[in-house]
């Protein structure tokens, strides 16, 4: 007598094929590298190898490292500024240009006033504030669109810089000043640590606080937010203010680096933080800005830039590698993204 023999009972994985029943699940698994998440660690651990091999007598040393950390500390603030009012669903043109206003600001009340350096880095500070507070008034009082209300106040920031220095560079400040911007910390460049302690308090409160909970709700649908009664305005004020506070941090500390400071300075650092932040959303938390993954995006960047200079390309290469980056991490937030990110245009 012969027994049939069965064939093996499949169970459907969910993708159409089966697997035999008793067969080890360790067959099944796929190693996953991350890519939809990571892509950023990743290209940007190939941007070191190629410019390794390249160049390796210049681009491997702490003198390049330190100089990549220390220059786009002031992108780096920046971008995490815009990373906050994005979460909400809003967008700031004006960082750029009130990092400028902020650092003519301090360089005039030490130059022209004799203002002590603490007392004029804390009403810089308080300046940045003000110009949260009117960004917040106009999008959230006056409902003017982010995109046109910060563009304006980003003009009239820039005339206000161009007033307060005649149009000239204003030299002169302390060496106290410039300590904040040229300073090192265990041999760590003070920019730097400046943009790891910050981005380290917005991270914190984007993630893990009810407060960036709000804000990444309001993004996602204000709609819904407002009728399940919450404060959408209040929230989006709150926004403008980190905002226009950690641009005028950024432009103390540019003030610092460069040690004068002119109308002119800060505005070309818009573009690379958007790119930073638009490349950002499509890393570690895919479809929103996030801090982590804009930081990510700054130095991947920046890397990229510095390693073009060293192979002796022209000075064109900044503009030209931020203005393509900017192009595909908008291309990459949009094909890839969900949420507040879809809703800036």
């Amino acid at each position: 007598m012969t027994v049939d023999q069965q064939p093996p009972v499949l169970v459907s994985d969910g993708g159409g094929a089966g697997t035999p029943v008793g067969a080890s699940p360790h067959r099944r698994r796929r190693i996953r590298l991350g890519m939809d998440r990571f892509s950023g660690l990743y290209a940007w651990a190939l941007i070191i190898i190629v410019f390794a091999i390249w160049t390796p007598d210049t681009f491997l040393t702490t003198v390049t490292v330190k100089t990549i950390a220390s220059n786009q500390a002031i992108t780096g603030i920046l971008a995490v500024a815009l990373v906050v009012p994005l979460a909400a669903g809003a967008v700031d043109l004006s960082v750029a240009t009130a990092a400028g206003a902020c650092s003519v600001f301090i360089a005039v009340l030490q130059v022209s006033f004799g203002i002590p350096t603490v007392l004029a880095i804390i009403i810089t500070l308080c300046l940045g504030l003000v110009i949260g507070l009117v960004n917040g008034f106009v999008v959230v009082n006056l409902r003017i669109n982010s995109f046109i209300a910060t563009l304006a106040t980003g003009s009239l920031l820039s005339a206000l810089a161009i007033w307060m220095s005649k149009n000239q560079q204003v030299q002169g400040i302390s060496s106290s000043l410039t300590k904040v911007g040229q300073g090192t910390l265990a041999g760590i460049p003070l920019p730097f640590v400046y943009l790891i302690v910050l981005s380290a308090f917005v991270w914190f409160a984007l993630e893990h606080m009810p407060v960036g909970r709000y804000l990444y709700a309001i993004g996602g649908n204000p709609e819904a937010t407002r009728l399940a009664g919450m404060r959408n305005g209040l929230y989006t004020r709150i926004a403008f203010l980190v905002s226009g506070f950690l641009a005028a941090v950024a432009g103390i500390v540019l003030t610092g680096v460069i040690g004068v400071a002119s109308a002119p300075t800060a505005p070309p650092y818009l573009l690379p933080a958007f790119a930073a932040v638009f490349l950002g959303s499509t890393q570690i938390v895919k479809g929103r800005a996030n801090v982590l993954g804009t930081l990510v995006a700054v130095f991947l960047l920046g890397t990229g830039i510095k390693g073009l200079e060293l192979v002796s390309a022209g000075p064109w290469v900044n503009g030209a590698f931020n203005g393509i980056a900017l192009i595909v991490a908008v291309g990459l937030a949009v094909s890839r993204g969900r949420g507040s990110i879809e809703r800036i245009g």
